[in-house]
């Protein structure tokens, strides 16, 4: 089935609540223009395994863009490790640099849940530091004892619209570090 431009990101609200809802949502042939974002770990350290598990929980829940390991060539996310604070430098939609910060881990932070909260800001995600554990999105402000690295359905239902509108994203840096300083 073709789904209209504008049809697919109500599909992917309907979706994104079904699964909210906790009822079983049977998989259905990927939308028709699926992106694929590849990213390179292999800077990534000690945090590669995080970062293929930060990719891995997108992909359990979108439909129009998957995250897959670089093959070879360039790829259009570039993993680091580094001893700061985690943070994302966005290019585009779909492109740019995550740096897995060892400070945040060191203070506590869940490291798969950094890989996802870090991998929704190049999915077109900002920042919303609600302090509530079940917003990936909220980052460190749910503190070091929150390790759900799953999108809420909101977050779920606005990475499904970026890629199915093709939104533009204006380049960027999303920090934590100001938020831990507090």
């Amino acid at each position: 089935m073709i789904l209209s431009r504008t049809i697919r990101p109500v599909v992917g609200l309907f979706i994104a609540f079904l699964v909210a809802l906790g009822v079983p949502v049977a998989a259905a042939a990927a939308p028709e223009n699926v992106r694929v974002v590849t990213y390179d770990a292999s800077q990534a350290a000690e945090f590669r395994d995080a970062v293929d598990a930060g990719a891995q929980v997108w992909n359990d829940n979108v439909q129009n863009v998957r995250l897959e390991p670089a093959t070879g060539g360039s790829a259009d996310v570039v993993v680091l490790a580094d001893d700061g604070w985690p943070r994302a430098e966005v290019i585009g939609l779909g492109q740019g640099r995550i740096w897995m910060g060892r400070q945040a881990v060191d203070e506590g932070h869940d490291t798969i849940r950094i890989a996802a909260h870090e991998f929704g800001h190049i999915l077109g995600l900002p920042d919303n530091r609600t302090g509530v554990c079940a917003d990936l999105m909220s980052g460190a402000s749910a503190g070091p004892d929150c390790d759900n690295a799953t999108p809420n359905p909101d977050e779920i239902a606005e990475v499904e619209r970026n890629f199915a509108e093709g939104v533009r994203i204006a380049p960027q840096v999303f920090r934590e570090d100001v938020l831990a300083r507090r």
